[in-house]
């Protein structure tokens, strides 16, 4: 199905719940000021079509056509827009074992998604399964802490991409889980796991640095919270100063709002979730001022996925 049709075959449902209740400053909004939209998912899990309307647990709600249709209509009203996915695109449904991720990666590149993490779950499959599929994606695949170079995958993936925006630049980066003991060894091979809080450090520092980003935005596939020493997206923000948001993933967490986080050195990081299977399109919602170029949220929101 082409674009234009799989936007004609959709059904819209949304209702922004404004969450952090902070007004846009006075400064933030003279038309000055730089606008950013941040959209995001995670954990989609091959939910192609909504959920059954005699579904026991979110009837009606998801469906990738009625996204389609609420980005695009958010892209319409902003200028600048960038549509982000925390990993786990794969698995759940019937859709995933007959086209094997096919589907998935197109109708993600028809939605004009910037960019995604792995999670584990796009390693069913094993890596000669994820390589096969790629040619799909019309975004890239960001993760810094798995290492490939032994595997089929080598070179395949990059660390992070910088994204300007009306000057404003925008470093994203990924992050995965360690595989070992989540995924079968077969199916992730002599992928290597680096630490996500040092590997974290080192990309804050790289694009804080040399690719002189204004504000940093990790794809976090760890999990929203454990209990011990699992890293987890609370302490990646409190290990890895620098970050400005952490999109999360893995844990399938609803957020009413995003959570704040202050690192050692007194920066904030807000992190989000917004569940799975696209019940939710998360949205936040940044003012840059000219001169300071530091991201300040105006608003955040969590859109449900469902039918008008």
């Amino acid at each position: 199905m082409d674009r234009r049709e799989f936007l004609k075959h959709t059904g819209l449902g949304a209702a922004s719940v404004a969450l952090l209740g902070v007004s846009l400053p006075a400064a933030a909004a003279d038309k000055k000021a730089t606008r950013l939209t941040i959209l995001h998912t995670n954990d989609m899990h091959s939910r192609i079509e909504p959920f059954p309307d005699n579904a026991a647990q979110w009837a009606g709600m998801g469906g990738m056509a009625r996204r389609a249709t609420l980005i695009e209509q958010v892209r319409k009203e902003e200028s600048n827009v960038l549509l982000l996915d925390s990993g786990d695109i794969w698995q759940g449904t019937p859709y995933f074992n007959f086209f094997m991720g096919e589907l998935e990666y197109k109708l993600m590149s028809q939605m004009k998604y910037d960019a995604s993490t792995l999670g584990n779950h796009d390693f069913d499959n094993g890596l000669e399964g994820l390589q096969k599929q790629l040619p799909n994606a019309n975004f890239p695949f960001l993760i810094a802490n798995y290492d490939f170079s032994a595997t089929p995958l080598a070179g395949r993936f990059k660390p992070y991409k910088v994204f300007d925006k009306q000057g404003i630049r925008v470093g994203v980066f990924g992050l995965g889980i360690e595989l070992a003991g989540l995924v079968a060894d077969k199916n992730f091979g002599a992928t290597k796991y680096l630490d996500p809080i040092t590997v974290a450090n080192e990309m804050v520092k790289q694009l804080r640095g040399p690719e002189k980003c204004d504000m940093v935005i990790c794809l976090s596939h760890l999990g929203y919270k454990y209990q011990g020493p699992k890293v987890d997206d609370f302490k990646l923000a409190a290990g890895a100063p620098g970050i400005d948001l952490i999109l999360g993933g893995h844990t399938h967490t609803f957020l009413d709002k995003p959570d704040v986080v202050a690192s050692t050195n007194g920066h904030q990081t807000l992190i989000n979730q917004v569940g799975w299977s696209g019940i939710n399109l998360g949205r936040l919602d940044y003012s840059f001022e000219r001169g300071s170029r530091r991201p300040a949220v105006a608003a955040a929101s969590v859109v449900p996925v469902r039918e008008a």
